[in-house]
């Protein structure tokens, strides 16, 4: 296989005495082999400049300095490495029999990156203000799914396996005053602690759940350190106020030891007391997240291409792959193109986290979006792109990487034997040719000619725009070089009652004498003869005869004579099975994802 991406091949390029600026292309081209026997070099300092790279290989330098003789040059003075005038490059070329003329490297085109990639700040004047996006934290069973639920008014609780948050969710709340928050719910267990350190990275504001009649706990701690380091602002939620042995100050002075100060003892840290189970206070937690994000001056760019963060993402069963994901700049809307790490999106539905159809999304708003060819991993940046042929990746690493996940060399052997950038050449053509190989290329082009040239060679040509299309083909092809599976369709079975001879011409065959117990009988398919547990016989009939009549075919409850080529032992009581083979194509066991 040869893989094509994005490069310009410079010529092929013969230099000696290496690195000067205009060096020396030989006319006509000659490979390095016959290059050599035709200057009589063996051990000569040799440099062959190709595809921006140099192949250097060791000669005998003796026949330069032959050359070279009789001329001003101190030949004591050369070494195998010593660059030469180009003059004496030019005089030893000559003396060598050789044609030269002299020719520039042209200056190689940069490609134009076509990853895609996050805009420039936008402009102070476009900014509206949005919403504050709030993670919730803290401590196992210390009330985050409780305060949720009594957030959003949903029984979040009672779905969730043992009480145990299994995933990050996302919704809006919006005040009585009309003010929004957007709340991300991430899981409390230190098994999630990625996942929560993510969240914090995600958010604006992080309310820290710390339940009163427990204090700070481990998890307390962790959450803290992970809205730290993300230098997102804490507001603490005293949660379980309403229980008997509460002590909310307890709470407070525990959280001086990790640098978390309340207003009461001189910080900038709000502590609100709740109980999220009787729903007390919930409205005060609201209005100081508010509060604090007027302090920040939350604000976003609600036009141009879409940015976005992934929060999860899942396979439904109805919708295919799903994220829960967050507009942080620009508006989703539907028929959106979007890009995240490897996966990309036409965007085919936009769902709140009701679960009602929306036709676009702002910044700071959760939604799940439908679309997407394979899931991103959560965490990924989302943005969006022009069309469905933007680089996913970005690079040719991408597709290199999904080559090295294939599995299935038992199967079938897969090799790359070159890739490049760049459109598809005249010696992409020559090496699929010489390996036997097909050439694959992505987001690149193949002229008239080298399209002519491929097609007289018989090599495939494959181009794609598009990644997963291009790997759904390569399986194509490795499943169309595995043989067939061939299986067996049991058509029919016979039991050996009697044996007789019939006279055929001058010889006597041996006749086996059957009654038909199971389905049918088929002069076309083949036989096997079963004595015991053992096979004695497999082949094909010779005749099948019913009475005097010639057979294609003996049903069940029928009696048939049946003789076979070459010699065959019948017994009394040996079984007859007529198979058919049936071939059913193969297909490679490799699941690169897509």
């Amino acid at each position: 296989m040869i893989l094509r991406y994005r490069f310009e091949f410079l010529s092929l390029i013969f230099t000696f005495g290496a690195r000067i600026n205009e060096p020396i292309l030989l006319s006509p081209p000659v490979s390095v082999r016959k290059l050599c026997s035709k200057l009589h070099l063996q051990k000569t300092h040799f440099y062959a400049l190709w595809s921006r790279d140099v192949l250097e290989q060791n000669v005998n330098m003796y026949h330069v300095l032959e050359a070279l003789l009789n001329t001003s040059v101190h030949l004591d003075s050369l070494e195998k490495d010593t660059v030469l005038e180009e003059r004496w490059i030019k005089e030893v070329v000559t003396r060598s029999g050789m044609k030269f003329r002299w020719a520039k490297l042209s200056a190689s085109r940069e490609r134009p990156n076509r990853d895609a990639c996050r805009r420039p700040p936008a402009d102070p004047t476009l900014l509206v203000p949005r919403p504050p996006v709030v993670t919730i934290m803290g401590h196992v069973d210390h009330g985050k799914t409780t305060l949720l639920d009594s957030l959003r008014k949903s029984q979040i609780v009672s779905t969730e396996a043992g009480g145990i948050t299994q995933h990050i969710g996302a919704f809006l709340v919006q005040l009585p005053t009309g003010e929004k928050i957007t709340f991300l719910d991430t899981p409390g267990h230190a098994a999630f602690s990625s996942m929560r350190a993510r969240g914090a990275n995600a958010t604006d504001i992080v309310v820290l759940v710390v339940a009163a009649d427990d204090g700070v706990m481990n998890q307390t701690v962790e959450s803290i350190e992970h809205a730290r380091r993300a230098k997102v602002p804490v507001i603490v939620a005293v949660n379980k106020c309403d229980k008997p042995h509460a002590d909310p100050q307890r709470v407070k002075q525990e959280l001086l030891a990790h640098d978390v100060v309340c207003e009461e003892f001189g910080g900038d840290v709000q502590a609100i007391h709740i109980s999220a189970l009787k729903g007390d206070n919930l409205l005060a937690l609201a209005e100081a997240t508010v509060a604090l994000a007027e302090v920040l001056e939350l604000k976003a760019e609600p036009t141009g291409p879409v940015e976005g963060l992934v929060i999860e993402s899942r396979t439904d069963k109805g919708k295919g792959p799903v994220t829960t994901s967050i507009v942080q700049r620009g508006t989703l809307k539907r028929g959106c193109v979007l890009v995240a790490g490897k996966s990309w999106a036409k965007v085919r539905f936009l769902f709140d986290e009701n679960g009602c159809a929306v036709r676009e999304a702002g910044p700071s708003t959760a939604v799940e979006v439908v679309g997407w060819k394979e899931l991103p991993s959560a965490g990924e940046t989302i943005l969006e792109v022009e069309s469905e042929v933007s680089d996913v990746d970005g690079s040719v690493e991408a597709i290199l990487n999904i080559l090295d996940s294939y599995d299935g060399q038992q199967q079938c052997e897969l090799e790359v034997v070159h890739f490049g950038i760049g459109d598809i050449s005249e010696n992409d053509v020559n090496m699929a040719e010489m390996f036997g190989g097909s050439i694959y290329g992505f987001n690149v082009a193949a002229s008239r000619g080298i399209e002519q040239l491929a097609a007289r060679k018989g090599i495939p040509l494959r181009l794609h725009s598009v990644i997963y299309k291009l790997v759904d083909q390569l399986k194509e092809e490795l499943s169309a070089k595995l043989p067939p599976l061939v299986s067996e369709n049991i058509t029919g079975e016979a039991s050996v009652i009697a044996l007789f001879d019939v006279t055929v011409g001058k010889k006597k065959v041996p006749v086996a004498g059957c009654r038909v117990q199971k389905g049918q009988l088929d002069r076309r398919f083949r036989f096997r003869l079963i004595r015991g547990r053992d096979t004695v016989w497999e082949g094909s009939l010779a005749a099948l005869r019913h009475h005097k009549d010639d057979m294609q075919t003996v049903r069940a409850g029928m009696e048939c004579g049946l003789s076979v080529d070459g010699d065959v032992d019948f017994r009394v009581g040996d079984i007859v099975v007529c198979f058919e083979e049936v071939a059913a194509p193969q297909v490679t066991s490799w699941d690169p994802g897509f």
